[in-house]
């Protein structure tokens, strides 16, 4: 069985997609092109890989299965190049980092100081909730990414701390709750909580100490952009907590920040696949961060 590396490329693209018209113009290709790279595919394996539909492409059980395969040959060829073009020294090469997109802000000044250090490293950034990068990592798809601790897979990433910020409770000017100096995860109990999305570190991170005080949150909404979340809870349809830069952004709405008690902090890392060596361009951010980290 002889499967080229493109034909790898066009059928993840294409499962990314769910659509043969998308995937086409992302691959550089023509629709009919790309329908006889994935016949050929399919008949080499012997296996019919995906159920066409009008309205998308569905995966078989055989093309979940080589999906899973496919990543991984592609993210040990990406590894390989890495390191084949780096023999010399960091000049090229290419850095696929997952970002959270709460995080975006916080970590441009990093990325500025990568960009001067490795002008020849292309930087692909890929936005996904906490989870989501986590996922990202474990299929090969990222060589390191941005993210809130603690990670779900603790056994199979790596994780090195950047910094933390406070977490603060989040209410409308006016709610009763504005009158106390701090607030409990009791004090919540009466009214709605807008959360994150379900792939958020942080929103793993406040169900799970919620549930050790003993507190079952109403969970009334959920969003992944903090600016809709703020919005909401200006808007009077819940309470909702949030890290403190975030607060610093909406210091001009009407809002209150309380903070919380016990204390509660949102520690953001970069994390990376313990079974897997860092890319040299990977290695670079790595070790960049630890000098600013430790400056």
């Amino acid at each position: 069985m002889n499967i080229p590396i493109k034909t790898l490329q066009c059928f993840l693209t294409l499962v990314e997609t769910e659509n043969f018209t998308r995937a086409a113009q992302k691959c550089f290709i023509t629709q009919p092109t790309l329908s006889k790279i994935i016949q050929r595919l399919e008949e080499s394996l012997g296996e019919t890989l995906l159920i066409r539909n009008n309205q998308k492409v569905e995966l078989t059980q055989a093309g979940q299965l080589f999906e899973h395969s496919a990543r991984e040959i592609l993210g040990q060829w990406h590894r390989l190049q890495e390191d084949m073009s780096n023999l010399s020294g960091l000049k090229s090469g290419r850095l696929r980092l997952g970002v959270c997109p709460m995080m975006s802000s916080l970590i441009i000044g990093l990325l500025t100081s990568y960009r001067k250090r490795y002008p020849g490293v292309e930087l692909h950034m890929y936005e996904y909730g906490g989870f989501g990068c986590e996922q990202a990592l474990l299929n090969n798809s990222l060589d390191i990414a941005f993210t809130a601790l603690p990670t779900t897979h603790e056994t199979e990433l790596v994780n090195q701390p950047l910094t933390k910020y406070p977490l603060l409770a989040c209410l409308p000017e006016g709610h009763p709750l504005a009158e106390k100096d701090h607030l409990k995860w009791q004090d919540f109990q009466p009214y709605p909580f807008i959360l994150y999305n379900e792939d958020f570190s942080l929103a793993k991170l406040i169900n799970r100490l919620s549930r050790k005080a003993g507190v079952q949150l109403n969970i009334a909404f959920r969003s992944g952009q903090w600016d809709f979340l703020a919005a909401m809870v200006e808007a009077d349809m819940g309470v909702a907590i949030l890290p403190e830069p975030i607060c610093n952004r909406l210091s001009t709405s009407k809002l209150v920040f309380k903070p919380m008690q016990p204390a509660m902090t949102w520690d953001l890392a970069l994390i990376w696949r313990q079974s897997l060596p860092l890319t040299p361009a990977a290695k670079a951010l790595l070790e960049l961060s630890k000098q600013k980290t430790e400056g």
